[in-house]
């Protein structure tokens, strides 16, 4: 690929500059596989030019999880020791802060063929003794970002017809398309589109909707009754100190709260989920006052039983994300099997936690009191595709109006 190297430094700036935004004196803890090698070893230059403390590389390394995961004693595995949670909670406490990457390039399905409930059982272990530092994210305390590199897994997987480098690196040029970094320059570029989205959440805003209908020719009938005081947000944030960060890179969505009790009908997914390294293929789940009391899959259907058993607050959705069918990662084509790509090809719906933030002040309220607006509370924020190229969106004004929303998959908001 011509400039890779040029592009391939631009995009670890941007993620760890603009991404992140690591200020000076903070420390980065960053999550990647082995295969994000080449990627993380940037942006732990990045981070050190932007004036971090410190850089911290989480390892990890699919064959070794899956050999886990297969060979281990589940109790071994759900026995997650303090200092884990510690190894973060402690750099979050400190003077200098913390901010927080994670770069994927897993297999898709690393876990294929595993028992489904022990991946989930063990999944949502770790998310439990995690759950004080989950909360520094999800109430966005910290900055915290995640972007994606190729791994030949992934891309083999999606490319299977390719001979291997060729099918990494027709991945690499679908990343820096889609995460606007082909131009060469990507901050001007994101700024451009992020000035887009908040014109968008800004409409949406104004609308002081109740509710939201979403309806397709492949049997979605969804009403979403949304918290109170909820807002729609889009895609950059601000941490607790003023620092405005990127959760996801890429992103195309416009999102906030649905209300835990206040979600009705029938919704099919539109594109695989993937969850433990194993996917999930044409489910369906239906809602009844907010809970979902029936669902089935094509394939990995006790897999998508398990997670919705995780506890009470897995059979609710804590988010509502709105996306055009002609974002850039649904024309691409491809199906990525990466929900951070997925997901910002297609509206999509959470199964578990709502962010705080999509509620007003909601960041600064308890547990209980967000409970009381109609947020959702769960060990879970699993995030499934439900757009399709058809899909018709209303909205319900706390007035009474009816407002077209979305024709076709498209924006139609005036």
């Amino acid at each position: 690929m011509e400039n890779f190297a040029q592009l391939l430094k631009q995009y670890a700036e941007f993620i760890v500059r603009v991404g992140c935004n690591v200020q000076p004196g903070q420390t980065l803890i960053i999550s990647a596989p082995l295969a994000a090698a080449p990627l993380a070893r940037l942006c732990v230059r990045s981070a050190f030019e932007a004036g971090a403390r410190d850089v911290r590389v989480d390892w990890s390394d699919d064959d070794v999880t899956r050999t886990r995961m297969e060979l281990g004693a589940e109790e071994a595995l759900c026995d997650v020791k303090p200092y884990v949670l510690r190894s973060y909670l402690d750099y979050a406490e400190s003077e200098g802060s913390v901010c927080v990457l994670s770069l994927l390039a897993n297999d898709p399905e690393a876990m294929a063929g595993l028992d489904a409930g022990k991946v989930s059982r063990v999944s949502a272990a770790r998310r439990k003794a995690l759950r004080p530092w989950r909360e520094y994210t999800m109430n966005d305390r910290v900055q915290w970002s995640i972007a994606a590199m190729p791994s030949p897994a992934w891309a083999k997987k999606l490319f299977p017809d390719l001979p291997e480098e060729e099918a990494v690196e027709k991945l690499w040029q679908l990343i820096f398309d889609t995460c606007r970094v082909t131009g060469g320059d990507p901050v001007h570029a994101w700024q451009a589109h992020l000035d887009r989205l908040k014109t968008l959440q800004n409409k949406m805003n104004a609308l002081d909707l109740e509710s939201v209908h979403f309806e397709s020719s492949n049997g979605t009938d969804l009403t979403v009754g949304l918290a109170d005081g909820a807002v729609w947000e889009s895609a950059s944030s601000v941490s607790e100190k003023g620092y405005v960060f990127l959760p996801n890179i890429p992103t195309e969505e416009i999102f906030t709260a649905p209300h835990k009790d206040k979600v009705n009908g029938v919704v099919y997914g539109t594109k695989p989920y993937i969850h433990g390294g194993q996917a999930i293929k044409g489910f369906h789940v239906t809602f009844k006052d907010g809970r979902i009391v029936e669902y089935g899959a094509e394939e990995n259907e006790a897999l998508l039983g398990e997670i919705l058993d995780t506890d009470e607050g897995a059979r609710h959705i804590g988010e509502v994300a709105l996306v055009p069918a002609s974002s850039p990662i649904n024309r691409s084509g491809v199906i990525f099997y990466s929900t951070l790509f997925d997901e910002n090809a297609s509206c999509h719906i959470a199964f578990g936690a709502s962010y705080p933030g999509t509620t007003r002040g909601g960041t600064t309220l308890s547990e209980e009191e967000l409970t009381a607006r109609g947020m959702n509370q769960s060990l879970i924020h699993e995030d499934v595709m439900i757009g399709a190229e058809d899909t018709r969106i209303t909205g319900l004004t706390r007035d009474g109006r009816t407002v077209p929303l979305f024709e076709g998959g498209e924006w139609v908001l005036a």
